[in-house]
């Protein structure tokens, strides 16, 4: 299995991509035929599937709305926080009331008794705590988490924010981001050192997920937290494009990397199961 996702179009929704004459794709219509409360959905929904932040003009040829319409749509979305400019730039991503709403959401869903219970059989035959994640502005949200019932367990709680940079799930979705994407979120992240094989330096840290993306999986060692080892391979969404880590982790003295490396066939396995009920 690789971590590489499709970036085809440079990271325009599935069904919204422009032809290769800059012609509007058909489904411009959804957004045109109905009220002023679906040009915003279309709008939002635009925004979230896209891999990439997107121009006010590409939003209005994605979705068949005029430009000057575009811009007093993404303007208002702006003022009440659903969408947010990149710095130094044009190009608008999701804002944090989209990404709390969307990630309270998924972590509904996720507490649901299918997926939660992937997660209680993945901890029950490794023997150790997993978590599944998914970034949240410039850290790693756990959406749901299954504590081992070894002593001396790793808590966190499902909510907690971990950084990007020194753990498993968070490089695993660093390396597939598109690289200006990519460097601009290392260049956002302050590189602390948690612990002294903590990756602080970013050209060492890009040689990092260069490798994690050639192989598939991501491997935290002893990087946030020293004498714990944790191992991440990717989820996908319905179209295949990865948007959320599972992740197993436990004391070193307990699963040591080589050990961790072994159970990659079970949590791939688990992978998929999840993306099954992610939509």
């Amino acid at each position: 299995m690789t971590a590489t996702p499709n970036m085809g179009t440079e990271g325009l929704p599935p069904g919204r991509r422009a032809a290769s004459g800059g012609a509007a794709s058909p489904p411009a219509k959804e957004a045109t035929g109905g009220g002023s409360a679906l040009k915003v959905f279309a709008v939002l929904e635009a925004i979230a599937t896209a891999q990439r932040p997107l121009a006010i003009a590409e939003l209005a040829a994605l979705l068949g709305v005029p430009k000057p319409t575009m811009h007093r749509i993404v303007r208002q979305l702006d003022t009440e926080g659903l969408l947010q400019r990149e710095p130094h730039s044009r190009v608008y991503g999701p804002g944090p009331r989209l990404l709390n709403f969307a990630l309270g959401a998924v972590r509904t869903s996720m507490r649901s008794a299918p997926r939660h219970a992937l997660l209680e059989a993945l901890s029950a035959k490794v023997g150790e705590t997993c978590n599944f994640g998914m970034i949240a502005g410039n850290a790693v949200l756990y959406l749901d988490r299954v504590e081992t019932s070894w002593p001396f367990g790793l808590r966190f709680e499902p909510g907690s924010r971990v950084p990007l940079h020194c753990t498993s799930v968070g490089k695993l979705l660093l390396s597939v981001q598109p690289r200006k994407r990519r460097d601009d979120m290392i260049r956002a992240t302050p590189l602390h050192r948690y612990t002294e094989t903590t990756i602080t330096d970013p050209d060492a840290l890009h040689a990092e997920l260069d490798e994690i993306r050639k192989r598939g999986y991501s491997i935290d060692n002893q990087e946030f937290l020293a004498g714990v080892v944790c191992l991440a391979v990717p989820v996908r969404d319905s179209k295949g494009v990865i948007c959320a880590g599972l992740a197993i982790s436990a004391p070193l003295a307990r699963m040591p990397v080589v050990k961790a490396i072994e159970h990659l066939p079970t949590m791939f396995a688990t992978a998929d199961q999840l993306a099954a009920h992610l939509g």
